[in-house]
């Protein structure tokens, strides 16, 4: 059991300077406590430090239970016992401690490659801005002259349309007037059309009595 501590601990140790400082195997590592992270092995490690947490406090009980004996009881057997205990209590909390350093280890680095990324992605994007500021001036400034013209067109075209208002409001009054003297016409027409008849019934009445008065006389 303690032999398994010690390369339960020192394989931790390692662990962490590999995780440190940079070298060909970090990747490999990273890469590997990320797999370790997937599914259900985060479930099986949280067990395996539970069932080493326990027993880590049963065997700090049982040094507390021999220390508190009296010193005459204690025999060469307990003595051993108790350095046993206390070693093995040693060594599983402080693999229990340097197994949550490599945990927060490797979330610390993760972050910082995602903090990189991200930082990489902004200086991108800054530039591109940048190169597209300087590029958009130009634009601007086409802009600028192609407003100066569009609004000297719109001046233009308000003037025009002003003369065409003013075309048709004289347009307007001219057939108003067109009206009125139409309907002059046709009023004097109507009563020409009136006089017509009256004359026409007066010339038929005219002819009338003269065959009247040439039958009278034939007679």
């Amino acid at each position: 059991m303690i032999q398994l501590l010690f390369t339960l601990m020192l394989s931790e140790m390692a662990s962490i300077m590999l995780l440190l400082f940079r070298n060909p195997l970090r990747k490999l590592l990273i890469m590997g406590i990320d797999r370790a992270k997937r599914g259900r092995a985060p479930l099986v490690v949280k067990s395996v430090a539970a069932t080493v947490f326990v027993i880590m406090i049963y065997y700090v009980y049982a040094v507390r239970e021999i220390q508190t004996r009296p010193i005459e009881s204690l025999n060469p057997t307990d003595q051993i016992l108790l350095a046993n205990y206390m070693l093995q209590a040693s060594l599983m909390g402080f693999s229990l401690f340097l197994s949550f350093m490599i945990d927060k280890l490797h979330h610390y680095i993760r972050e910082l490659r995602l903090l990189r990324k991200a930082m990489e992605t902004a200086k991108k994007q800054n530039r591109s801005f940048e190169d597209n500021k300087s590029g958009g001036v130009e634009e601007v400034k086409g802009l600028g002259e192609e407003i100066s013209t569009l609004r000297a067109k719109i001046k233009e075209l308000e003037i025009e349309c002003a003369s065409k208002d003013n075309e048709v409001k004289s347009a307007e009054t001219s057939l108003g007037a067109l009206k009125s003297q139409s309907e002059g016409f046709l009023q004097e027409h109507a009563r020409l059309q009136e006089e017509n008849e009256s004359f026409r019934n007066q010339l038929q009445s005219v002819d009338q009595g003269l065959t009247h008065s040439d039958g009278k006389k034939n007679m």
